[in-house]
């Protein structure tokens, strides 16, 4: 490694990670010339290239294979490019052109002194290596402005190296930019990132101007970064767009050193920024936090949320730092920030989403799918998060009832479970549809984009899949059906809901009791092999509290991907211990609605229910959860008693056949073995 660059492990991943970061927004949509039978073919991937590149370093610098040495060094020729402009290159000789980077990276040492602050530093290819790495970026787009959507360099130099340390999820491009498209800076803006990173949301502001034909003014944007490495890497990022970056700190951003980075409270007219956020990262001191309102733990009293006098030492950081966005900005100036879903919707955030309510108008807010973070195989994060768009209050803005707010729900973008990029995108349809609610069209009906007065927030939740379904929306029903809440039917004693209780996993194994988990149910039945058995003991100690019947319906209740998947409870299946995240529902036989268990499954089991259960099931920042809000589903049970007769008829012997298929099965693997 060159001049005084020093690197501890978690550095090195960062490193490695922002420098891939670096290549993927600079050298953007790549297009690489090839010629196939006299036709120019345009590869819009620059995978190959980078690969290419550090296959041949890998191959050549025998004992210095690491990644972080390669990407320093290629750093350095993409940073020289730049300054080439568009030089031809490719005719000069190996040795000459070596020598044209040196001289180059000398001028580079010389105006970037805070990026290099050891005028030592060289470049340490040799000729050979920097021709080939020229003739490789020859190849590729320098100046377009498109994001390489591919990944490419980040797949190449990354793989499994950063899976979060501190926090640290970078923001993916495309939500960058829908940010940054909404808020639509003025280039006399004041914009600051105060968890810069490697500054993707400063770039993002710099490609957007640059779009829209305005010449940006580089004396207004802003980064804070507690991280040197990150800092110094977003520095090379501007510096390579041709901005200066002198507006680039290292330094906490909670803890707001005026000497450093200027007067705090109204000061910007715009935060982009995606804070660090998870349940085990530490916000600050308990000193800085005392310096925050939202530093504070909250009450619920007589239905009003009041601070209390003590400082909560394990807020997550993702809270004060929304607090110290609005203190940075100025009144009437906008808010972009990335959240988890948990603190919009999470019932002990509510104190957050009640802060957020009493200081800003939301302007929008749009759900993101939980792969927006995952980047490849063990790396990102599958925390489900929304990009949040608020404007501070001033005395021109009033809270006033009956405001709209803008809400999208995003399904396709970013990538899939195992880090693949996801051709499909949604966040186009949901940028479009947000010119259509600024222009007053609030009528919008899909979830890629839709309305509602803030007067119709519930319970201090902004998670816009709470509000993507209507069920009042669907009135063909009113004629046919009773529409009727659980909530209402528990409280007529027609319905009885329970929870179940969790063993621990030393029980796991302990004797031949299915103990019944999320994962075991599926197609109505619980599985005939469950994976953990426990004890007739600790049976005989949960039976009567769990009281399982035949007949009784378990539902999975927390979870990934299978809440709301139901199961019938047979004849065979009466003798189980149920985990906690699973409810138990039983009916009361012979109510007044007509309904049984096996007409509540199918019902249960619709799309009108199961869209109701999506819409109420919110992140809890490890696994979502549908939880209390059970009780606010309307199930619509028909009012021809026969009709209901005659559909559970229907499911009784779906699941009787099953059931006893299971059975037979189950008995013809035992018998095969008997002698």
């Amino acid at each position: 490694m060159s001049g005084n660059c020093t690197f501890d492990v978690l550095h090195q991943a960062y490193f490695i990670s922002w420098c891939a970061i670096f290549l993927k927004h600079f050298v953007g949509y790549a297009k690489i010339q090839t010629v196939k039978g006299g036709i120019a073919m345009e590869n819009f991937s620059a995978k190959k290239t980078f690969l290419d590149i550090r296959n041949f370093l890998a191959g050549r610098f025998m004992g210095a294979t690491r990644d972080e040495f390669f990407l320093e060094e290629l750093v350095k020729i993409i940073f020289c490019k730049y300054m080439l402009g568009g030089k031809e290159t490719t005719s000069i000789e190996d040795l000459s052109l070596a020598s044209l980077y040196r001289e180059t990276f000398k001028k580079v040492l010389k105006q970037h002194d805070d990026i290099y602050p050891n005028s030592l530093v060289e470049i340490e290819l040799d000729p050979v290596s920097i021709k080939y790495i020229d003739n490789k970026l020859n190849g590729l787009d320098m100046n377009n402005l498109e994001r390489d959507i591919i990944g490419d360099a980040y797949e190449i130099f990354i793989g499994d190296a950063i899976k979060g340390q501190s926090g640290q999820f970078f923001t993916p491009q495309n939500a960058a930019d829908a940010l940054v498209r909404i808020v639509a800076p003025k280039t006399s803006d004041r914009i600051l990132d105060l968890a810069c990173g490697a500054g993707g949301f400063l770039v993002a502001a710099l490609k957007y101007w640059r779009k829209q034909g305005y010449a940006s003014s580089s004396n207004y944007l802003f980064g804070v970064d507690k991280d040197s490495t990150l800092t110094r890497l977003a520095k090379i990022h501007l510096a390579c767009m041709g901005q200066p970056t002198d507006h680039i700190k290292c330094a906490d951003s909670l803890v707001w050193d005026e000497r450093l980075l200027g007067q705090r409270d109204n000061e910007y007219d715009i935060i982009l920024t995606n804070p660090p956020f998870g349940v085990n990262i530490q916000a600050g001191s308990k000193e800085t936090l005392a310096t925050f309102k939202l530093g504070y733990k909250y009450r619920l009293r007589s239905g009003h949320i009041v601070k209390t006098d003590t400082v909560n030492e394990s807020v997550a950081p993702q809270v004060v730092f929304l607090e110290q966005c609005v203190n940075l900005v100025k009144e009437g100036g906008y808010i972009g920030i990335v959240v988890p879903e948990s603190m919009i919707s999470n019932k002990k955030y509510a104190y957050v989403t009640n802060f957020i309510l009493t200081t800003c108008l939301v302007k929008a807010v749009i759900g993101m799918p939980e792969e927006l973070f995952k980047t490849s195989g063990k790396g990102g994060t599958h925390t489900k998060t929304c990009l949040l768009v608020l404007q501070k209050k001033n005395k021109d803005i009033r809270l006033r009832t009956g405001y709209h707010i803008f809400m999208a729900e995003a399904k396709w973008c970013g990538h899939d479970s195992r880090g693949r990029l996801i051709p499909k995108d949604d966040i186009p349809e949901i940028l479009d549809n947000y010119g259509a609610f600024m222009k007053g069209e609030n009528s919008l009906d899909s979830s890629l984009g839709f309305s509602i007065t803030n007067d119709l927030i519930v319970d201090n939740v902004l998670a816009p899949r709470a509000y993507a379904f209507n069920v009042c929306a669907d009135k063909s029903l009113a004629s046919t059906h009773t529409l009727v809440s659980i909530g209402q039917l528990v409280s007529e004693g027609v319905l009885q809901i329970a929870t179940g209780n969790e063993v621990g996993k030393l029980a796991y194994g302990t004797g031949d009791i299915p103990f019944v988990r999320t994962s075991d149910i599926s197609n109505w039945e619980i599985k005939a092999d469950p994976k953990h058995l426990v004890s007739e003991k600790i049976y005989d100690e949960l039976a009567s509290k769990q009281d399982v019947q035949e007949g009784d319906i378990l539902m999975v209740k927390d979870g990934s991907y299978l809440i709301g998947t139901c199961a019938m409870v047979t004849k065979y299946d009466t003798k189980i211990v149920y985990q906690s995240h699973l409810y138990k529902i039983r009916v009361t036989l012979h109510n007044q609605y007509c309904l049984d268990n096996y007409y509540l499954l199918a019902l249960l089991s619709s799309k009108f229910v199961q869209q109701q259960i999506m819409a109420k099931t919110y992140s809890q920042d490890i696994i979502n959860s549908l939880g209390d809000r059970l009780k606010d589903i309307v199930i619509p049970i028909s009012l021809d008693a026969m009709k209901i007769k005659r559909i559970g008829a229907m499911v009784k012997l779906s699941i009787d056949e099953s059931i006893e298929a299971r059975e037979l099965a189950k008995r013809v693997r035992m018998e095969v073995l008997e002698i």
